[in-house]
């Protein structure tokens, strides 16, 4: 235990010299918040102590009497040398790997280090020769690490006077150690084990290199399958000739700008697919109802689309929501090996302009990484369970049923200083779809068990409107309206690529006089440049994404999953396997998806593999890169 207690502190110390070398990129650090982030990290560091040294841990801890042979311990501190002499010399790597990503390392570094190695080792010699002062420290704070480690001596005299009451006592220790153990390999006691997006607790995304230690960011990326660099186009000017995500706004009439005067509400309803709208999907069925009257009635007075989700699950959908990010991975932004990246964000840029921000969600505070995600976005305030704290409206499952809690979030902003950004996520249209026993029977049925508790989510959506309408921030405010994702479907049409992806999305405000739904391809990442230019934004900004008031902006949607990128422009939907042509359907006349035009419509083919192989540059380089931000 004194090993590790010295190990933790060797740790501890390596991750600081990243703020000591690096000291430009973190300019707005002082001292005083240096050192409270270094401590916050011990949170991190016991995370990485413990799953590394487990095997250690056993070997020294183990009830039996040959642990105090010299061959024993030379076995165990040779491993123990190894083990933290690594994870030390990783933080010390990134000293120098930071001035290149301004992050830790995660796990595809390894591929890339693997792709390069030859280029690596024939860099190797300069590397140190430029940074020989970094390498120096490592040798010599190596060394110490060493020397402190052997002055803990073993009573090696304990293998001859070691007796059954021993055995019981050491069995003791090890059963403590293990609960220990445990402990600091989940970061805490709390529901989840602590991930990479948790260190926004502690800080901002741009200084997360302070919070966390190397060996845990590649830890906890183990498994996640990262993406690759992509070289389709030559040049950055004939990649952004086709396709760029940098937004520099006109510069028109300040007197009939909004930005400051007009508040922005943001609601995403839990798998609210276009299916179960009868306004998006009147055909399904002769006389079809939908299971949506009031989110129907409001389209009716809204500018909507049936629009497009940029995922299949709410990891996904909040952060495409909200900071124009498509899930382009095979994981979900929120649980990917660049969760530490620096990202625009709405609120984030309306915070800039004086707006309060506030994010609601009934659920469990912490659950889906939601609460932490809020800090690195940028939001002021995080409203969940805690928050609401009245345990009669708990589902048994997710958290608050809606009706209450759009209740909570209406009363709140009501108090929030104006203007304002909110953004409220539903969750009792997600599984088990439990509504309040006093609802029972009065939702119709449909189908799909999820149907009744659309009808509940929906009815709670219109006692939320009924609530606003009286209060006086209700007419200056811009809503938008969309779902996370979609749900499972029982139409044909909405189970192929296309209905999979298939939600609302809605602009609605008493101050315009919309009435229309239109054709246009819009999708989740639209919002955020769609609320810019509304507001009438002038700065320049990230966002991959495109404005619907902009009526030369390039309409599409584009969605990853099992390895094929899916692109829906005008009426045709494209997949691409990252290498060759998989499939080109014209959705609009071929619903089902079953006459392939692969070879048939070649400019349309050619036109959309440009479209995608320019989208799937700009966000791999730029993910890799820690390029998501014009700052």
């Amino acid at each position: 235990m004194f090993r590790m207690l010295i190990a933790l502190v060797f740790l501890m110390l390596s991750r600081s010299f990243i703020y000591f070398f690096n000291l430009p990129s973190f300019a707005d650090v002082e001292t005083g918040r240096f050192l409270a982030l270094l401590f916050a990290g011990l949170r991190f560091d016991l995370v990485s102590l413990a799953v590394l040294n487990t095997p250690v841990l056993i070997a020294s801890s183990i009830p039996i009497k040959y642990k105090y042979t010299k061959a024993w311990q030379a076995i165990t501190q040779t491993a123990f040398y190894v083990i933290n002499g690594l994870a030390i010399s990783a933080n010390f790597i990134d000293v120098v790997y930071f001035r290149f990503t301004q992050k830790r390392m995660t796990i595809d570094v390894f591929a890339f280090a693997d792709k390069n190695r030859g280029e690596i080792w024939a860099l190797l010699p300069d590397f140190i020769h430029d940074f020989w002062f970094v390498f120096v420290t490592w040798i010599f704070f190596i060394a110490l690490f060493v020397y402190v480690c052997r002055r803990v001596k073993i009573d090696y005299s304990r293998f001859e006077s070691y007796r059954r009451k021993d055995f019981f006592v050491d069995l003791g220790k090890l059963f403590v150690l293990a609960i220990l153990t445990v402990i600091a390999g989940r970061g805490g006691l709390q529901d989840k084990p602590v991930n990479i997006i948790n260190a926004a607790e502690y800080t901002t995304p741009q200084d997360f290199p302070l919070v966390l230690n190397t060996p845990y960011t590649i830890m906890k990326t183990i498994d996640e399958r990262g993406i690759d660099e992509k070289h389709y186009f030559r040049t950055e000017a004939l990649l952004d000739a086709v396709y760029s995500p940098i937004h520099t706004p006109k510069i028109g009439d300040s007197t009939t700008r909004k930005l400051g005067k007009i508040n922005v509400m943001i609601i995403v309803l839990e798998s609210f697919s276009a299916e179960h709208s009868a306004f998006l999907s009147p055909n399904l069925e002769k006389d079809y109802k939908g299971f949506t009257p009031f989110l129907d009635s409001l389209m009716e007075q809204s500018l909507s689309y049936h629009g497009f989700a940029n995922g299949e699950i709410s990891t996904a959908g909040i952060p495409s929501v909200v900071s124009s990010l498509p899930s382009l991975m095979s994981s979900a932004y929120l649980l990917s090996p660049y969760v530490s990246n620096d990202i625009t964000s709405l609120p984030e840029i309306l915070r800039d302009k004086a707006y309060s921000t506030a994010f609601f969600h009934g659920g469990t505070n912490g659950t889906m990484g939601f609460q932490a995600y809020t800090k690195v976005a940028g939001f002021d305030k995080y409203y969940g369970r805690n928050e609401y704290n009245d345990e009669n409206d708990f589902d048994g499952n997710w958290g608050i049923f809606d009706e209450p809690f759009l209740q909570y979030t209406a009363k709140t902003i009501d108090k929030m200083k104006k203007p304002f950004l909110g953004v409220v996520f539903t969750l009792s249209s997600h599984h088990p779809y439990t509504i309040p026993e006093k609802y029972k029977g009065k939702f119709r049925k449909g189908k799909l068990d999820i149907e009744q508790s659309i009808m509940y989510a929906d009815y709670s959506l219109k006692r939320f409107f009924e609530t606003a309408r009286q209060m006086s921030w209700f007419k200056n405010t811009l809503f938008v309206l969309t779902a996370d994702h979609t749900s499972e479907a029982w139409h044909p049409v909405s189970r192929t690529a296309v209905g999979r992806y298939s939600i609302p999305i809605v602009f609605y405000s008493e101050n315009e006089n919309w009435q229309i739904l239109k054709e246009d391809v819009v999708q989740q990442i639209d919002i955020m440049p769609s609320v810019l230019d509304y507001l009438g934004y002038d700065k320049e900004y990230l966002a991959f994404g495109e404005s619907v008031f902009d009526t030369l902006a390039p309409r599409f949607a584009i969605s990853y999953l099992n390895g094929m990128y899916q692109l829906i422009q005008n009426d045709y939907v494209y997949r691409f396997d990252g290498e060759k042509d998989i499939s080109l359907y014209n959705y609009k006349e071929d619903s089902l998806l079953k006459n392939d035009l692969l070879g048939s419509a070649d400019s349309v083919n050619s036109e959309m593999r440009q479209m995608t192989k320019a989208i799937v540059q700009q966000f791999n380089n730029r993910m890799i890169g820690n390029r998501l931000s014009v700052k």
